[in-house]
């Protein structure tokens, strides 16, 4: 069975992003692992990784028009938690904490360098 293994975020302050990511992955339970060539891999929990990362080709980071980075949290409750703490290591706000529709709860920020992440919760996970 396939599983996303990693997903990379680009970044042009490589030092001042592993500073938000040590913050965030730990309020995920998560928690760096090792430096790559161009970056810094962190584990979120026992499941994907994140790849925080200097681009390859060596121009400008940017985030992706329509591209975001979901986090499935494991309790209701996470899904405030870790927008605050995002916000406090100086994300931006994308949306609020709150239920959106039928899909469960959501929260949606903006790191330093603008890649957008959500982090969601939904009654249908435990089933």
């Amino acid at each position: 069975m396939a599983q996303i293994g990693y997903v990379c975020l680009g970044s042009n302050d490589f030092d001042r992003a592993c500073s938000f990511y040590d913050g965030l992955t730990a309020e995920l339970g998560g928690k760096r692992l090792f430096p790559t060539p161009h970056g810094q891999m962190y584990r979120l929990g026992s499941g994907a990784m994140i790849m925080v990362t200097r681009p390859y080709d060596e121009g400008q980071a940017h985030p992706g028009n329509g591209t975001m980075l979901a986090i499935n949290v494991d309790e209701q409750a996470d899904v405030p938690r870790v927008y605050e703490k995002a916000l406090s290591l100086g994300a931006t706000c994308e949306g609020k904490p709150g239920a959106r529709g039928a899909f469960g709860d959501f929260a949606y920020f903006r790191d330093l360098d603008g890649n957008k992440i959500a982090v969601f919760w939904t009654e249908r996970q435990k089933k």
